[in-house]
């Protein structure tokens, strides 16, 4: 069995949820995570939808960057 290694460099994640604190705290979470793969946050980008019923829905999208000095 052959196993190549290869660094991850860049990762997208996308997060959803209707509250900013549902959304934060999954990103915070997910941060954590990618920290022990040496990935930091690189951007963000939000955006608010009102649904059918009048409640917000928040939705963002995360990019990950390796980490240049470790």
């Amino acid at each position: 069995m052959n196993i190549q290694l290869e660094m991850l460099e860049d990762k997208v994640e996308f997060f959803e949820g209707e509250s900013l604190k549902t959304i934060e705290k999954k990103i915070n979470e997910q941060i954590e995570v990618n920290k022990s793969i040496l990935l930091a946050v690189h951007s963000v980008s939000h955006q608010v939808t009102l649904l059918d019923n009048g409640r917000p829905y928040y939705t963002a999208v995360v990019h990950f960057k390796m980490k240049k000095n470790f």
